[in-house]
C-alpha cells in the first residue's frame, strides 16, 4: 500500500489567510522534492453531503485548475477533502467539530493506513498521530497559552515543533516543549515568482499606470497599521507621481481603507484586494518598487518574512524596515534600501533614493537563482526532514 507524506489544515480551501498559504505550500513543496504527498482539507455544504465519501474519502487526486492556480502549484501534489456535512461545526459541541470527526473518524479509520509523516498546524491532528503510532512535525508561529501533553511531546514519535520566531520557540519551550525538538526555521518562497511572466507584468503597468502616474510602489500583505500600512498612506501624497498599490485583505479592510483614502482625496493609492498566487508574481514584477514597512511593536517579532522571500524572487528594488525578523538579511545585498520602522520621513527618503538609483529595466531585473534558492519552500521541507530521525524520514517516490 502507498503510504503518504500527509500535510493537514482545518480549513476549506482555497483560503487566502497565511497560515493556510504556509502549509499548502510546504506540501506543494514536498511533492516538488519527489515525495509522495497528499494535502488533506475539509469539505462543507452541499458539496460534502454524498454519504459514499463519508465511508469512503481516502482517494488522492491531483488539484483542480482553481486550487492550482489560488496557490500556483506544480503538479506533484496530490489532494483530499473530508467531507463535514452538516450540523459539524454548525451546532457547538465537542461532538459536533470538525476537529473530533477529522481525528477520532477519519485519521484510525481512512487516514491511517495510507500515512507514513504527518505535517500539521493543528495540534489536534498531530497528537492523533502519534496516539496512532505515527511520527508528526508540528507547526507553530504565534505564542500558545495552553501547556502541552507531557506524553505526546515526549513520545519518540513527536519529532519536531517548527516555528519562524523566537519568542515563538521560546514560548513552545515554556510550554512544555522539549528544546532539543524545537528547530526555528524562516518560511520561503513558491518557484513560480522566480518565472518572468513579461507579457502579464506589461498588463499590469498598462492597467495600473495612467499617464498621470510614471512610478509603481507595491505592497502585497495584510492590511493591517502594523503592517505599515497607515504609514504609507500618509507620505503617498508627497509622490504624486508614484501610485501606491495595495494587494491582499482581509474585504472589510480594503473597504475601510478605500473609504479612507477616498476621504483623503488620495488617487494615487489603490486596493486590489487578495489576489491569487499566480496573478500576484506578475503583479510584483511589474513593480518599480517594492514595498515592506512593517512597525516596530510586538507584532514585528512575530512576523515572518515570507513576503520578503516572494519580492526577493520578482527581481525588482525593495525598501524595507529594519524590524527584528529582518535584521540577518542585511547584509546579503537582497534590499535596496533599509529604513528605521515608525518614520514616515526616512521611508520616504528610501523610497526618493531607490527610484533615483534604481530604474527600472524594460523587462525588470533579472533574479540570481542561487542567491534566493535557500529561501524556498522546498530548501525549508529539506532542512525539516533533515532534522527528522531518518527512520521515519518519507521516501522518494
Amino acid at each position: 500500500m502507498k503510504k503518504y507524506y500527509v500535510f493537514f489544515v482545518r480549513d476549506v480551501l482555497p483560503k487566502p489567510a497565511a497560515y493556510v498559504v504556509q502549509i499548502v505550500n510546504l506540501a506543494n513543496a514536498a511533492a516538488n522534492l519527489g515525495y509522495s504527498t497528499v494535502l488533506i482539507s475539509l469539505k462543507k455544504g452541499l458539496r460534502a453531503v454524498n454519504p459514499i465519501e463519508w465511508f469512503s474519502p481516502f482517494h488522492p487526486q491531483f488539484p483542480d485548475d482553481r486550487l492550482a492556480q489560488f496557490y500556483n502549484l506544480q503538479s506533484n501534489l496530490e489532494v483530499i477533502e473530508l467531507p463535514m456535512p452538516y450540523p459539524i461545526d454548525a451546532v457547538p459541541s465537542k461532538w459536533t467539530s470538525s476537529s473530533s470527526i477529522a481525528c477520532k473518524y477519519y485519521f484510525p479509520w481512512h487516514i491511517l493506513p495510507h500515512t507514513q509523516l504527518v505535517h500539521s498546524r493543528d495540534w489536534n491532528f498531530v497528537q492523533t498521530a502519534i496516539q496512532n503510532g505515527i511520527p508528526a512535525i508540528y507547526e507553530r508561529d504565534h505564542c500558545e497559552k495552553k501547556r502541552y501533553d507531557s506524553k505526546i511531546v515526549s513520545n519518540p514519535l513527536f519529532q519536531a515543533a517548527v516555528t519562524v520566531a523566537d519568542p515563538v520557540r521560546e514560548n513552545l519551550i515554556q510550554n512544555g516543549i522539549p528544546p532539543e525538538k524545537v528547530i526555528q526555521l524562516h518560511n520561503g518562497f513558491n518557484r513560480v515568482f522566480l518565472e518572468r511572466q513579461l507579457q502579464a507584468t506589461e498588463e499590469w503597468r498598462k492597467q495600473l499606470l495612467t499617464d498621470e502616474f510614471k512610478y509603481l510602489a507595491i505592497y502585497a500583505g495584510a492590511l493591517y497599521d502594523f503592517k505599515g500600512i497607515d504609514l504609507t498612506i500618509n507620505i503617498a501624497k508627497d509622490f504624486p507621481d508614484v501610485r501606491f498599490v495595495m494587494a491582499g485583505g482581509p474585504d472589510d479592510r480594503v473597504k475601510d481603507y478605500q473609504q479612507m483614502t477616498h476621504d483623503r482625496h488620495l488617487n494615487n493609492v489603490i486596493f486590489l484586494g487578495y489576489l491569487p498566487q499566480d496573478r500576484l508574481a506578475s503583479l510584483l514584477q511589474a513593480a518599480d518598487i517594492l514595498l515592506y514597512p512593517h512597525l516596530s511593536g510586538e507584532a514585528a517579532n512575530f512576523t515572518s518574512p515570507m513576503k520578503l522571500f516572494d519580492y526577493i524572487a520578482a527581481g525588482v528594488p525593495i525598501v524595507a524596515t529594519s524590524i527584528p525578523p529582518l535584521k540577518e538579511f542585511q547584509d546579503l545585498d537582497v534590499v535596496a534600501a533599509w529604513c528605521e520602522p515608525d518614520n514616515p520621513q526616512d521611508l520616504a527618503r528610501g523610497i526618493r533614493r531607490v527610484l533615483e538609483q534604481y530604474p527600472r529595466p524594460v523587462n525588470g531585473y533579472s533574479c540570481n537563482d542561487d542567491r534566493v534558492d535557500r529561501f524556498s519552500w522546498e530548501n525549508r521541507i529539506i532542512q525539516t526532514l533533515d532534522f527528522i530521525d531518518p527512520a521515519f524520514r518519507p521516501q522518494i517516490k
